[in-house]
């Protein structure tokens, strides 16, 4: 997928946000998306706070974090109830997507489109929509930060 535009998010319910977001509508910003369950045990060690650590460290006007909580098991206990709470116990400030279920599966529509393996999982998308890069599992804050440090430096190139 690396190289390829992002594909939009399809959601159900969204925390910490006035409005839905959407890929199209970041456009312009660094889009870092982390996608998690809450009862992940590497998406709350590693995951998670990775994404609270970059949405501290760069400005909201240049790189936007999204979380995006991606339920393929224990979709009874992790209902959009439990993850308000989680949120809260948290402290989670970004915003934070409920991933709508998929239709003829437990993978997620957003979880699909996207391509991910499981949680946590991590995809960069540059100013123009296109993803630069998509991983699994947890990931080196410093690789993390550069490349967002990078994608800064490109110029966006307008439509044509």
């Amino acid at each position: 997928m690396i190289g390829q535009p992002a594909p939009e998010l399809d959601v159900a319910q969204w925390f910490n946000t006035p409005e839905p977001l959407t890929i199209a509508g970041l456009r312009g910003k660094i889009v870092v998306l982390h996608a998690f369950q809450m009862l992940c045990p590497g998406c709350v060690r590693s995951g998670l706070p990775q994404a609270q650590r970059i949405a501290a460290l760069f400005s909201p006007k240049e790189v936007a974090v999204i979380g995006i909580h991606t339920v393929f098991e224990h979709h009874e206990a992790m209902t959009p109830v439990s993850l308000a709470a989680f949120i809260h116990e948290y402290r989670l400030g970004f915003p934070i997507a409920v991933d709508r279920p998929g239709g003829d599966g437990p993978i997620p529509r957003t979880m699909a489109a996207y391509q991910m393996r499981g949680t946590p999982s991590l995809v960069l998308i540059d100013r123009d929509g296109m993803i630069r890069r998509h991983s699994f599992g947890a990931e080196e804050d410093l690789q993390v930060g550069a490349e967002i440090a990078f994608l800064l430096t490109q110029a966006r190139h307008p439509e044509e």
